[in-house]
């Protein structure tokens, strides 16, 4: 089963993106731990190509599309800006530091990584790709 989506990079759309994946996930009767934590994943993934890759311009879109092969869950992020975002390696945080410089942000791929499997940044052409994978049970 595979199934798309595709929105204009704007925040407003982040709910729809939200709900298209729980509803595909909860077709496969997966535990609901294992739902909400794709779901976390590919918003916060969704979130930053809208604000950081594409200054929230919705004349630009993002495509998404989740596969389910084999007890394992891809999903292809996709947009068609003119801009390339390619995130460097997430290591994880200093949570220490942050709380005591007051930080916000910033901590948001380092949590992708933690959830997901295999989390890679690459370019088709001159858009950006965010291939993300998960084995589910």
């Amino acid at each position: 089963m595979k199934s798309t989506l595709r929105i204009a990079c704007s925040r407003s759309h982040l709910q729809q993106v939200r709900d298209f994946v729980r509803d595909y996930l909860n077709s496969r009767n997966l535990p609901e731990i294992t739902v909400n934590q794709v779901v976390l994943a590919i918003d916060e993934v969704v979130a930053n190509f809208i604000i950081h890759a594409n200054g929230e311009d919705e004349t630009q879109f993002l495509d998404l599309k989740l596969a389910f092969s084999q007890h394992e869950l891809n999903v292809e992020i996709a947009d068609n800006g003119e801009t390339i975002y390619l995130p460097g390696t997430h290591q994880s945080p200093d949570l220490r530091a942050y709380i005591k410089e007051g930080r916000k942000g910033g901590m948001g791929m380092a949590l992708v990584n933690r959830l997901m499997d295999r989390v890679e940044f690459f370019t088709r052409g001159n858009h950006t790709v965010c291939h993300l994978s998960k084995h589910l049970a």
